[in-house]
Order: structure tokens, then sequence, then C-alpha cells
């Protein structure tokens, strides 16, 4: 795969954890109802670690570098 498609596979793979964290966050928090995730303190974290990894696999693919 080209080094300019990886960048934008982190990004995007990125941003999508974020968003679900977000929401697994929000759920286990209680602020989003409505399932049975809604107010479990284990979901809550689970989300703030996928906030965590959406957030830095994000910020690679942005600055086009790899840990190596």
């Amino acid at each position: 795969m080209a080094a300019g498609n990886t960048r934008w596979v982190r990004v995007l793979g990125g941003l999508a954890l974020l968003l679900i964290g977000l929401v697994w966050t929000l759920q286990g928090a209680g602020v989003i109802g409505g399932s049975a995730m809604s107010g479990q303190s284990q979901w809550l974290i689970i989300g703030v670690i996928l906030v965590v990894l959406g957030l830095w696999l994000g910020a690679t693919g942005l600055r086009g570098g790899t840990s190596r």
C-alpha cells in the first residue's frame, strides 16, 4: 500500500475509533440512554480508551510518521 494511502487509513480509522469511543463514553456515563450499555462504568472506561487510541491513530496519520 502506498504511503499516502496508509496515512488516510490511519486518519479514517482514528476518526472511526474516536466517534465510537465518544458514543460509548456518553452511554457509559448515562448521558445517552436506551441501551444496555447506558450507565455502565465499564463502557465509560472502554469508550475513553477508544477515544485516546483514535486520537493517537489519527495524529500519526496526520503527521505522516510511523513509530518504528
